[in-house]
C-alpha cells in the first residue's frame, strides 16, 4: 500500500459535524497509521479544543454562517468568505493533501471549494437526512457522498451517494449488568435515559421536572438524567429543594454533562433525547428503543427528519417539542409497561446500525486513492 497520504478534513461548529470527522480520521489512522492528517476548522468553536484533544492538528480559517435573519453580523460575512477563501488555499498549497474530506458546518465550505478548484478529490460525509447547505453546495464537485439516511440521497447526485451510516469513535465493550453497577442501579430493573445534547435542552428539562415524581414513584423505573452543565443547579434545585438533598429520589442519577457517555448508553432501555444525527446513529448502534423529540429549532428542521426516518422504520417514536410537556410521562410509560414493544424497537434499531461506517468511509476513500497515484502527494 503506497506511504505518505495527507488527509485534510473540514469540519465545524458543533460535535454533529467534528466528531463524525474525527472518527473517519481515527479510522483512516488504523488503515494507515503513517498518514499525516489535518483538521481545518474556527478558533471560536468546538472544534478547536475537541481535535487536539483527540490527538490531531488543527488550522483555523476566518469564517461564519450567514445568519438567515438579516443582522448586522451578516455585514462581515463578504469580507470573512475572502479572507477564508485565502487562507484554505495557503493552507491546502502548504500541507498538499491527497483528499479533502468534508463533514459540513460552515468551516467546511471555502476549503472544500477551494480543494475542488485545486484538483484534490473532495469527499462528503453528511450526517442528516435534510443535508446541510455546505455539503449541499459541495456536491456537485465531490467524488463520493457518505450518508447516513437514505432520504439525504434526493438531494445529493444518485451516482455518487453511498449510504453508509453515521461514523461514530470506538466505544468500550461494556455488559448492560457492569453499566447499571456504575451508576449503582439494579441489574433486572429497567433504565430510562434522558439528555438534550451536550447542552441541555430547557423543554425536555420542564417536562421531566413536572413529570419526574410520577415517573420515580413506580419502584421498577430507574433513571439517568443528562440535563446540560448550565441548567444543573437550578434543576437541582428544582427536584431536591434548596438543600440539595436526592434523598427522595434514591433511583435518580442527575449530571450536567457526562464526558463519556458509553456506561449510560449501555445502561438504558429506553432513551429520550434530541433528534441530532449522532444522536440518532448512536441510538441505533446501542440498540436502545427511543423516544426522540426533535429541536424545533435547527436549521431546515433536520431534527425532525432524522427523527421521522427513525420512527417510520419502527426503530423510535416521534415526539414533537409543543407536546413534551402534556404527553412526555404517558409516552414513556406507554413504553416501560410494554416490554415486547420496547424489545421489538430495540431489535429494529440493531438492524438499521451500521457500526462500521467510519471503516468503511476510510476504506473507499483509501482505493480511490490507490488507485489514482497521481493524486498522491
Amino acid at each position: 500500500m503506497p506511504d505518505g497520504f495527507r488527509f485534510m478534513l473540514a469540519a465545524g461548529g458543533t460535535g454533529g459535524h467534528v466528531y463524525p470527522a474525527i472518527a473517519i480520521a481515527d479510522a483512516l489512522r488504523r488503515r494507515h497509521p503513517d498518514s499525516e492528517i489535518l483538521f481545518v476548522g474556527t478558533r471560536d468553536r468546538m472544534e478547536w479544543k475537541a481535535v487536539p484533544a483527540a490527538g490531531y492538528d488543527i488550522s483555523a480559517i476566518w469564517i461564519s454562517g450567514f445568519h438567515r435573519r438579516m443582522t448586522l453580523r451578516n455585514l462581515a460575512f463578504p469580507l470573512k468568505l475572502v479572507v477564508s477563501l485565502w487562507q484554505s488555499w495557503r493552507l491546502i498549497r502548504s500541507f498538499r493533501p491527497s483528499a479533502l474530506i468534508s463533514c459540513g458546518g460552515f468551516a467546511a465550505g471555502p476549503v472544500g471549494w477551494m480543494a475542488a478548484r485545486m484538483g484534490i478529490p473532495v469527499f462528503l460525509q453528511e450526517q442528516n437526512s435534510y443535508p446541510g447547505v455546505t455539503n449541499r453546495k459541495l456536491a456537485p464537485r465531490a467524488v463520493e457522498i457518505y450518508t447516513a439516511f437514505e432520504a439525504a440521497s434526493r438531494w445529493f447526485p444518485e451516482d455518487k451517494v453511498v449510504l453508509t451510516g453515521n461514523p461514530l469513535r470506538k466505544l468500550p465493550v461494556m455488559t448492560a449488568e457492569q453499566a447499571r453497577k456504575h451508576f449503582g442501579f439494579s441489574a433486572r430493573r429497567p433504565v430510562l435515559l434522558v439528555m438534550g445534547g451536550s447542552g441541555g435542552a430547557k423543554s425536555i428539562n420542564d417536562a421531566m421536572v413536572r413529570h419526574l415524581q410520577d415517573l420515580h414513584d413506580d419502584d421498577e423505573l430507574q433513571i439517568i438524567w443528562q440535563c446540560g452543565a448550565s441548567y444543573l443547579t437550578e434543576i437541582s434545585e428544582r427536584i431536591f429543594g434548596p438543600d440539595g438533598t436526592p434523598s427522595h429520589y434514591p433511583n435518580l442519577r442527575l449530571y450536567g454533562f457526562m464526558d463519556d457517555m458509553a456506561q449510560a448508553w449501555q445502561a438504558a432501555d429506553l432513551v429520550v433525547a434530541r433528534a441530532g444525527a449522532i444522536t440518532c446513529s448512536e441510538l441505533l448502534v446501542a440498540g436502545k428503543a427511543g423516544i426522540l423529540v426533535p429541536s424545533p429549532w435547527v436549521a431546515g428542521d433536520h431534527q425532525t427528519h432524522n427523527a421521522r426516518a427513525l420512527a417510520d422504520q419502527g426503530a423510535a417514536l416521534l415526539l414533537a417539542d409543543r407536546d413534551l410537556q402534556d404527553l412526555l410521562g404517558d409516552t414513556i410509560r406507554k413504553l416501560v409497561d410494554d416490554p415486547d414493544r420496547c424489545l421489538s424497537m430495540q431489535e429494529r434499531a440493531r438492524t438499521l446500525a451500521r457500526p462500521d461506517a467510519a471503516e468503511e468511509i476510510a476504506g473507499r476513500i483509501l482505493k480511490h486513492l490507490e488507485n489514482q497515484p497521481a493524486k498522491k502527494s
